[in-house]
């Protein structure tokens, strides 16, 4: 049984940073792609970053890029979201995402994106 669990948000003044977690079961963790998104009311579910976890590779959104570092940590099955120099464009619900396909980064026209099919609760971010 696949389980995505995120933790770390809240509310952050503009500037400021917040460190994002997704903890992961069910699945061989370092073999897979995961990724972030997030999402306003009224608004499409948005790619932040992903990683490729069997070698580490990472895509961004243009939004984000320079600001948000996305990292794996295989012995505590966590995906972990850094988010720094935070934006009130930035806020939203935050989603944990696992692509558990077998499939490289170089598979997919946008490896940003890939095939998510597992998804977490979410988690809150508010920048004011």
């Amino acid at each position: 049984h696949v389980q995505l669990v995120e933790s770390g948000g809240g509310s952050v003044q503009a500037g400021g940073s917040l460190r994002l977690s997704c903890t992961a079961s069910g699945f061989t963790f370092g073999s897979y792609c995961m990724g972030w998104f997030r999402q306003i009311p009224d608004k499409e579910r948005e790619a932040v970053a992903s990683i490729y976890t069997v070698d580490g590779s990472t895509y961004y959104a243009d939004s984000v890029k320079g600001r948000f570092s996305i990292s794996q940590d295989d012995g505590k099955n966590t995906a972990v979201l850094r988010m720094n120099s935070l934006k009130p464009e930035d806020s939203g619900m935050y989603y944990c995402a696992a692509d558990l396909s077998p499939h490289l980064d170089s598979d997919y026209d946008d490896p940003l994106t890939a095939d998510f099919s597992h998804w977490g609760q979410g988690t809150q971010v508010t920048v004011s």
